[in-house]
């Protein structure tokens, strides 16, 4: 019997940047393209900030990546 089923896997990242919470979440899927591949979506599961001196200085983005399974 021949299975011709997906299997996929996510993968838990965190994203980083200074200027939003949108350029974390392009650096943390930058990031995961250069060595996951297949790729099929990406979710937001957390926001957070770090703060300096009353300040944010970095915004952050937890990403579960998915992605399809080779072979």
């Amino acid at each position: 019997m021949k299975y011709d089923g997906t299997v996929a896997r996510i993968t838990e990242i965190i994203g980083a940047s200074s200027k939003s919470f949108e350029d974390a979440v392009n650096v943390g899927f930058k990031r995961a393209s250069k060595t996951l591949r297949g790729i099929t979506g990406i979710k937001v599961s957390d926001h957070r900030c770090k703060v300096e001196d009353g300040k944010i200085v970095e915004y952050r983005v937890t990403l579960n990546v998915t992605f399809v399974l080779e072979g």
